[in-house]
């Protein structure tokens, strides 16, 4: 397994993302609207900066209502996702997906839950 990418959510991913792009060089990789929100995907050579910016109510609205902007999860590629979820089951992590779902750039996702993960919403992302 290794580093896949950052999820950042904000209120203007094309700001943001015209930002990381003057600031540190990044080029756009990405882009599509998922799930109800804009997705941006910039490369920064040994992973991404995944945006997001929510287009209608979910997930990532709700987000940002309670915390603002800033960094919303850290995912990490696997070549099985499924099993990559059984492992995380024998640990005693708690799920917030039972199975992997369809992600966005046509990927298979699932998230762990922060509370047993330090605080942090872990992804595991199946290209």
């Amino acid at each position: 397994m290794q580093f896949d990418h950052a999820g950042i959510a904000t209120d203007d991913a094309a700001a943001l993302a015209e930002l990381f792009v003057d600031l540190c060089g990044v080029s756009l990789a990405h882009e599509e609207v998922f799930d109800g929100m804009r997705v941006v995907f910039l490369d920064c050579g040994n992973g991404y900066l995944e945006l997001l910016e929510p287009e209608a109510d979910g997930t990532i609205a709700r987000y940002l209502d309670e915390h603002g902007p800033g960094i919303h999860h850290l995912a990490f590629e696997t070549d099985d996702a499924a099993a990559a979820l059984d492992r995380a089951r024998e640990l005693g992590i708690g799920l917030v997906d039972e199975e992997p779902r369809p992600g966005a750039w046509g990927h298979e996702v699932a998230f762990l839950h922060p509370k047993d993960t330090g605080g942090v919403l872990v992804e595991f992302v199946e290209h």
